[in-house]
């Protein structure tokens, strides 16, 4: 468990009134379990692991040779928190040596489908994002060196 994660749900509801705010609008606060999920499913390893498990079992050796970048404990723990979740589900076939696979529960087939319109908003729109860049860099480099 991360440093900081409680083990208990939390209830998020604020005693503050925001009037007309955003009722989805996720509390800060590091005890929610709503950020704590959010913080869990929207990290960099996750994501890739979610969606290389789409529609198949994976043993650990090919997730850490399909994800770039990934150290074996980040990837081991990912995995487990992936696991506590709910949304992965290890098999342990009882053969010498042991094979580990590892495939998403119907839970986090549901979070696949979300992470697919994701990964396509962001290929829709990565030329924008490019020019969005390079513009602010373009401003923060001429106002650095006026």
């Amino acid at each position: 468990m991360e440093e900081g994660t409680s083990k208990s749900p939390s209830n998020c509801a604020s005693t503050v009134d925001y009037g007309d705010a955003d009722p989805f609008q996720w509390d800060t606060r590091e005890d929610c379990q709503v950020r704590q999920i959010l913080d869990r499913v929207a990290d960099k390893w996750s994501l890739l692991v979610i969606a290389l498990l789409d529609n198949r079992r994976l043993r650990f050796t090919e997730l850490r040779r399909e994800i770039d970048g990934v150290s074996q404990r980040m990837l081991t723990v990912t995995l487990r928190q992936l696991e506590r979740d709910g949304l992965v589900e290890r098999t342990v076939h009882p053969v010498v040596p042991p094979r580990v696979e590892y495939e998403l529960t119907p839970l986090g087939g549901t979070l696949h489908a979300t992470i697919r319109s994701l990964v396509t908003w962001t290929e829709d729109h990565q030329e924008e994002i490019a020019a969005a860049r390079t513009a602010y860099d373009t401003r923060v480099q001429q106002t650095t060196t006026h």
